[in-house]
């Protein structure tokens, strides 16, 4: 049976709902499914184009590794990324990134995506749900977050039962 769940930028009052790919991230999507919901400050990314993310603390019992990874994400991909302790430098997290390191999740919503740093290189990240309902919607609105700023605005995910 399918699992799904919905993507919801807090500020804007926008959400999307998503369906978990098990067959191809498993453990990915069981780590992600126990410890939801999950909801922090969005941020749209700098050098992968059209990303939206939150960071939160690590989730996972142990570190799941790469699993169905990808570094070209399509519109409505969600991803999962970890970042060992010391990777992730923002002042807003920088105490919890330096300890434990941090997860990354994101929604992907237009095309022509690489996740590439200047500092890493390619990142790639394991992709572990993909939207099924409101995409058009979903990405007028990170649009906006590119166009008028994050400031405020909440990324939150949860379960849909």
């Amino acid at each position: 049976m399918d699992r799904y769940i919905e993507v919801t930028l807090r500020k804007r009052d926008v959400s999307c709902v998503a369906r978990m790919l098990d067959d191809l991230a498993p453990k990915t999507c069981e780590a992600v499914w126990n410890a939801l919901p999950q909801e922090s400050d969005a941020f749209h990314a700098k050098y992968a184009s059209n990303e939206v993310y939150c960071l939160v603390p690590p989730f996972a019992p142990s570190e799941i590794g790469l699993e169905n990874p990808t570094i070209m994400p399509i519109p409505g991909d969600l991803l999962y990324f970890f970042f060992p302790p010391g990777t992730i430098t923002s002042p807003s997290v920088r105490e919890i990134a330096y300890s434990t390191g941090m997860v990354d999740l994101a929604i992907f919503y237009g095309r022509d995506n690489l996740i590439f740093s200047p500092t890493m290189g390619p990142v790639p990240g394991n992709r572990f749900a993909e939207v099924t309902e409101n995409l058009e919607e979903m990405a007028e609105a990170c649009n906006s977050i590119w166009r008028e700023g994050f400031v405020g605005e909440r990324l939150a995910f949860s379960r849909l039962e």
